[in-house]
């Protein structure tokens, strides 16, 4: 199928046993920018921030296994969790061989992933820019909404998103708010996610959202975000669409209450997927932030920093 603006060559990386697609775009020398989306998107979300950046960036953009042109395993042969693809983004890392000077861009469950990953390993952090996402529980007097909630009864999950494709469909027509998606661009959205198979990693990632004590990824959550003060001194964005109905100005709030000093760009008007309706004004935002804050020159042998040495450090 064809993907507009999509014209990137597709790399895979086996990931314990399964293949993950990703791209890696621009100089292989050059800072790697690693872009984490959400559900039920894909690498197509960062199309527009890629072709911006790839001149002077090494952009690394991986599809969660079970989601976009990764591999659709089935119940039973993956887990789909959540720590599982901060798992999976680390061996990419590894097989990649990129170990410092990291920019993350995060973006809906993007944020959990990838800052569960940082967690582990915060000294190979530089930058990071936040849009629409969460790496904490639910903030003080938000709620999920209804249709949320209703839809992580397993059932009723797997009659609406994976039978109905509801999820995936409601994300395109809900997700933007300045301008309605295109139909060639909604289609490119929908292509991995056409049929029963294909859906499940979508419906997983609804059922597995962790809201009370005891839920799976629960307490990693708590971790996670017990330890987001170890990144208020980097250079930090915040691009925020203010009509999301999901991470809307609570989860706002807290990301500037944790990290005060970010620089904050607000989208009155724009909705989730904010690199689609508010792309001209944000993408330039961003390119000139990394502009802006360049990542220091480390010394030879920090170049070389193999996964053991890292590890001998924890």
């Amino acid at each position: 199928m064809h993907y507009p603006d999509y014209p990137f060559a597709s790399h895979y990386a086996v990931i314990q046993g399964h293949k993950l697609h990703y791209l890696d775009e621009g100089p292989r020398d050059a800072e790697p920018v690693i872009m984490l989306h959400g559900n039920p998107s894909w690498s197509y979300y960062y199309r527009h921030l890629v072709l911006a950046l790839r001149d002077k960036y090494r952009c690394i953009v991986p599809d969660h296994i079970g989601m976009g042109l990764s591999e659709k395993p089935q119940a039973g042969q993956y887990p789909f969790t959540f720590e599982r693809r901060a798992e999976d983004l680390d061996s990419l890392l590894d097989q990649l061989h990129i170990h410092n000077n990291i920019t993350l861009i995060v973006h809906d469950w993007g944020g959990m992933i990838g800052m569960t990953w940082a967690n582990r390993w915060p000294e190979r952090v530089k930058r990071l820019v936040i849009l629409n996402t969460a790496a904490f529980h639910l903030p003080p007097h938000k709620h999920l909404p209804a249709s949320l909630i209703f839809s992580r009864i397993p059932i009723i999950n797997a009659i609406l998103n994976q039978g109905f494709n509801a999820f995936c469909r409601g994300a395109i027509t809900y997700g933007m708010t300045r301008t309605r998606m295109s139909a060639e661009v909604a289609a490119a959205y929908l292509a991995p996610y056409d049929n029963w198979s294909n859906r499940l990693a979508v419906r997983r990632f609804v059922e597995d959202i962790p809201i009370a004590p005891g839920d799976p990824g629960y307490d990693t959550i708590t971790t996670v975000a017990d330890g987001l003060y170890r990144f208020r001194s980097l250079p930090i964005l915040i691009g925020w669409g203010m009509k999301d109905f999901v991470f809307d100005v609570h989860f706002l709030n807290e990301w500037t209450r944790r990290f005060p000093a970010a620089e904050l760009h607000r989208f009155a008007d724009a909705g989730h997927y904010i690199l689609e309706d508010a792309k001209a004004e944000l993408i330039p935002i961003v390119c000139d932030f990394l502009n802006r804050h360049p990542v220091n020159s480390q010394i030879a042998e920090d170049t070389e920093i193999t996964r053991n040495s890292l590890r001998n450090k924890i």
